[in-house]
C-alpha cells in the first residue's frame, strides 16, 4: 500500500474535477478516514503531505490521537454519542456529525469549561433512510435557528451521507440538494452560522460532490485500502 502514491492520484482527480468546474483545487480540503487504520499509516501520510484526518469511533480517536506523533488536524466524522462528548473536547477541529439540539448543547456544555468554541457541521439524512443520522431538510433550518444560539457553538456547514448508489451520476442529485440547503440557511443570515464548508463526497464518488460544491470530502478506502470492518 504506498499511501503517498494513493494520495497524489487523488489529488490529481480533485484538480481535474475543479477545472471541469472552474473551481480552485485549494477550496476542497481532503479529509482522510483513518478510522480502524494504525497510527502508523496516519504518520505516512502526514509525512507524504495530509493534514486532515477523520475518525469515527470516540474510544478509538483518544487512543490514536495520543500515538500520533505528528500535528495532524482532527475531524470527527461519525455517529456521535451524547454522552462520549466529553472525550472529544477541545481535541477536535472540526465535528461534522451533529444531527440534534441536546448533541449541540452538551457539545456546547463541554467546550464552554475551557471557554473556546466548537466548529461543527450539523448532518442531514438526504434519503431519510433509518440506518443513518442527520436531521431532515424539513427540519434543518429550525434545528440551524436552535443550535446559533448556544454561544460555544459555531455552525460552519453541512454534511451528508447520500444513499449508496454504485453509479456516482445517480447521487449527483443528493450533492446538489445539500449545496441548496445551505444557500437557504445562509439567506437566513443567523449568527454563528457560516455555510462555508459542504461535507459530501466519498471514494467512489467525490469527483461528482466536487462538480456539486463539496469542499470537504471524505476518503479512506482510497488512501488506505480496504477496511477490515
Amino acid at each position: 500500500m504506498d499511501i503517498a502514491t494513493n494520495l497524489a492520484r487523488i489529488h490529481a482527480q480533485i484538480a481535474a474535477s475543479c477545472a471541469l468546474c472552474r473551481r480552485d483545487p485549494a477550496t476542497v480540503r481532503l479529509v482522510a478516514v483513518s478510522k480502524v487504520k494504525p497510527p502508523a499509516m496516519i504518520d505516512e501520510a502526514f509525512q507524504a503531505g495530509q493534514k486532515v484526518f477523520g475518525e469515527s469511533y470516540v474510544q478509538e480517536f483518544v487512543e490514536k490521537s495520543e500515538q500520533v506523533q505528528h500535528p495532524v488536524e482532527w475531524h470527527f466524522i461519525g455517529h456521535l454519542q451524547s454522552n462520549k462528548v466529553k472525550y472529544l473536547s477541545g481535541r477536535i477541529d472540526l465535528i461534522h456529525s451533529v444531527d440534534r439540539l441536546s448533541l449541540a448543547r452538551e457539545i456546547d456544555r463541554h467546550w464552554s469549561k475551557q471557554d473556546r468554541t466548537a466548529n461543527i457541521l450539523i448532518q442531514v439524512n438526504l434519503g431519510e433512510e433509518e440506518t443513518k443520522s442527520g436531521t431532515t431538510s424539513q427540519n434543518l433550518a429550525d434545528l440551524v435557528r436552535q443550535i446559533a444560539a448556544l454561544k460555544h457553538v459555531r455552525i460552519l456547514g453541512l454534511m451528508a451521507l447520500p444513499p449508496w448508489l454504485d453509479d456516482p451520476e445517480e447521487v449527483r442529485p443528493y450533492f446538489r440538494q445539500l449545496r441548496l440547503l445551505a444557500r437557504e440557511i445562509e439567506a437566513l443570515g443567523l449568527p454563528n452560522v457560516a455555510m462555508q464548508e459542504l461535507s459530501m463526497g466519498m471514494s467512489h464518488d467525490y469527483a461528482v460532490a466536487i462538480e456539486e460544491g463539496a469542499t470537504l470530502v471524505r476518503i479512506g478506502t482510497a488512501i488506505f485500502g480496504e477496511r477490515d470492518r
